[in-house]
């Protein structure tokens, strides 16, 4: 059996069941940004919950998974025209409907409102820094910390709890 994402159903179906990786760009493009975030770090999915581009694929509030808007399933292609981001949660939820609006995905969603500090820090450990307008910093370094060194690097270190 080959590891080739186009996987036959049986019935001649030769379909690719995955979004390659240009379609996932187009996706995670045309999902809403989050105000005052980095677009290429964080976006709305469809139901309106944030989302971090580095949590892909895993089960947590800010994680998400590319979905079919029509499913696969029910013949849906995977072009970026059927494509969104989805939470994770709210995209195993939804499985194989495609008759849902927003407020039942929201209905779906996980119930965790982050505030502005609370990302700043999931950031910070995901990414190094935090890349906002007007609010840019980054991470000393373990040198900078203990007073040996100072940074040619002109981003303030971030002051986070």
């Amino acid at each position: 059996m080959s590891s080739s994402p186009h996987r036959s159903h049986g019935n001649g179906d030769n379909r690719p069941r995955f979004f390659d990786s240009k379609t996932k760009s187009i996706c995670w493009a045309k999902a809403d940004t989050v105000a005052g975030r980095h677009p290429e770090r964080w976006r709305k999915d469809a139901a309106g919950n944030i989302v971090c581009k580095r949590f892909f694929n895993c089960l947590g509030c800010l994680c998400y998974e590319y979905d079919h808007i029509i499913p696969f399933s029910k013949g849906g292609e995977s072009t970026a025209d059927n494509c969104q981001i989805l939470q994770s949660r709210v995209n195993r939820f939804k499985s194989d409907k495609y008759d849902i609006d927003s407020d039942q995905l929201k209905g779906y969603s996980c119930e965790v409102n982050f505030t502005d500090k609370e990302l700043d820090i999931i950031e910070m450990a995901v990414y190094g820094d935090v890349i906002r307008p007007g609010n840019q910093c980054r991470c000393r370094t373990v040198a900078e910390k203990l007073g040996k060194f100072k940074s040619k690097d002109d981003a303030e270190a971030c002051k986070l709890p």
